[in-house]
């Protein structure tokens, strides 16, 4: 098949089936790596079925490497190297020319044959979703599962409402990457023994319980970011460079979007400034060089729908939902990112030592970071909110049509004024530091790093 050769590095199965591995660069930067992940998603993404397929995830989380271990896995399972083609959004203006570059591909594949395209970083193509219904009802994609990426769920979410109908027969057609929970990271370094039978276990001991801090506490620092793994694991730091990608990936789409970077940083610092606490978009825009909640609000919307952060609603409790008229929180959805925005906001040679170790030792900081993992690892499976009542409870998830209240106490010493909320619901649990599980009063108590581990195993959504 001749290709195009601007596309070519990313195809180069197409020249050699053995060297692929080795030839592609992301395959081979993830071979060089000390922990090379391989996502579920490879193998529950569809063989058989045709249809419009999206994966979604923010900035730097592996969306590109995860459709390249895909294509390896086809390639396996001995799919045609000329059934397979892979394009980057990045180089294809618009709609136009990716109707071109599919309509001329699909004349050179085989006939009769099952055809597998990727289209990575789909919306940086201007009106990439008119392109693709355009092949759809022309029926240019009926023997073709399209693999779209992106990094913007809104932008996704809205252009999937456009070709309804047009998606196939498979009975799951979205997919959501996101960073490697704190359970998948001890799965993939091999940090705890007989990790499975742990967290499936309802009671952990004491001396095993122990056994999660450590590894717990690096999470803090690195999260659930693969390069940021690697980085630590290597020099037991994350390099600047790492940092300084991410940071710069968030800052360029933000103005890609047509937003300001000014903004963007008074967004974060008015965030940051005011962690763990509850805000309205009135009193964040007073931190904004234009006083106006509505850019506040945009500023959220945005960032949210990046991945970057979650906004996380108060909950009313009657109907289950959010209420609209409560204050709000902000929560950075992983460490390495909340860490990559203070480093580019507080620039220095040596951001680990400055900002990190800083904030990972700083009892505030750190119960902030731990808080806003319990949340974000619980808004994967579940709607997720606060309770504000006559007091606050940090987490409560909806389950069964119900409610789950959970109170996130990261100190070495808990106050019972700060847990009268939480006890006043039969099903609260309170996750702490105790390396035991126990009661406080009435309240069941449970180690958080084990605990956090195990719901992330039980709800595995691959």
């Amino acid at each position: 098949m001749t290709f195009d050769p601007q596309f070519m590095i990313h195809n180069s199965h197409l020249e050699d089936l053995a060297e692929f591995s080795e030839r592609d660069p992301q395959l081979k930067r993830l071979n060089k790596q000390i922990y090379a992940y391989t996502s579920p998603l490879v193998s529950q993404l569809p063989v058989k079925n045709p249809g419009i397929y999206t994966i979604t995830g923010g900035r730097q989380i592996g969306k590109t490497t995860c459709a390249k271990q895909w294509m390896l896995h086809l390639l396996n399972e001995g799919v045609s190297p000329q059934c397979i083609v892979y394009f980057t959004g990045e180089i294809i203006m618009d709609h136009f020319f990716l109707i071109r570059q599919i309509q001329s591909y699909l004349q050179k594949m085989p006939k009769n044959l099952l055809h597998y395209m990727i289209v990575d970083e789909v919306t940086y193509i201007n009106n990439w979703d008119m392109g693709v219904k355009f092949l759809a009802d022309a029926g240019l994609l009926e023997n073709v599962i399209l693999i779209l990426t992106g990094s913007d769920l809104a932008i996704i979410r809205e252009a999937r409402m456009r070709f309804p109908g047009r998606r196939g027969t498979a009975n799951q057609v979205d997919y959501h990457l996101h960073p490697l929970s704190f359970y998948e990271f001890l799965k993939l370094t091999k940090a705890i023994e007989d990790l499975e039978a742990i967290v499936a276990s309802e009671t952990i001991s004491s001396n095993i319980s122990t056994k999660f801090q450590k590894p717990f506490e690096e999470y803090l620092i690195h999260g659930g970011y693969l390069t940021a793994i690697n980085d630590f694991a290597k020099d037991k730091r994350i390099n600047k460079n790492t940092l300084d990608t991410y940071s710069d990936w968030v800052r360029g789409d933000v103005v890609k979007r047509g937003k300001k970077d000014a903004y963007c940083r008074e967004f974060f610092t008015a965030m940051i400034k005011r962690q763990n606490s509850q805000i309205t978009w009135n009193a964040l825009a007073k931190d904004f060089s234009i006083d106006h909640h509505a850019t506040v609000a945009d500023y959220a919307d945005l960032l949210m729908s990046m991945d970057a952060i979650f906004i996380q609603k108060a909950l009313q409790e009657d109907r289950l939902t959010g209420a609209p008229k409560k204050a709000r929180k902000l929560i950075f959805t992983d460490p390495f990112i909340y860490h990559a925005i203070v480093s580019w906001l507080n620039p220095s040679q040596d951001p680990f030592g400055d900002n990190i170790l800083r904030d990972i030792n700083d009892s505030k900081t750190a119960s902030y970071l731990v808080e806003s993992c319990v949340v974000s690892h619980f808004s994967r499976w579940y709607s997720t909110y606060y309770i504000k009542a006559e007091g606050e409870v940090d987490v409560a998830y909806i389950k069964n049509k119900k409610f789950w209240p959970i109170e996130v106490k990261w100190t070495e010493q808990m106050r019972s004024k700060d847990l009268k909320q939480i006890q006043k619901y039969k099903n609260g649990i309170v996750l702490s530091k105790q390396q035991d599980i126990g009661k406080i009063n009435t309240t069941p108590s449970f180690p958080l790093p084990w605990y956090l581990a195990k719901i992330a195993y039980e709800n595995d959504s691959f």
